[in-house]
């Protein structure tokens, strides 16, 4: 399942307000570089709670190209 578009364009790091990427590799997540944290996406729901996220692996989530 994947998040609308026009959530992901409002979401926002719960923990420094920066951007936020979408990925469905190895799991559906949001990833917040500045912070190296990863938010869950559970069913469609996004965990946006900062006690649930997980440090970041860059090897699992590999940066996003600008476009």
């Amino acid at each position: 399942m994947s998040l609308p578009a026009e959530l992901l364009q409002i979401l926002v790091c719960p923990a420094c307000k920066g951007a936020l990427e979408h990925h469905l590799t190895p799991q559906e997540a949001l990833v917040c570089r500045a912070c190296a944290l990863v938010y869950r996406v559970d069913d469609g729901i996004p965990v946006m709670l900062r006690d649930e996220a997980v440090p970041l692996d860059p090897a699992a989530y590999l940066p996003r190209a600008e476009g």
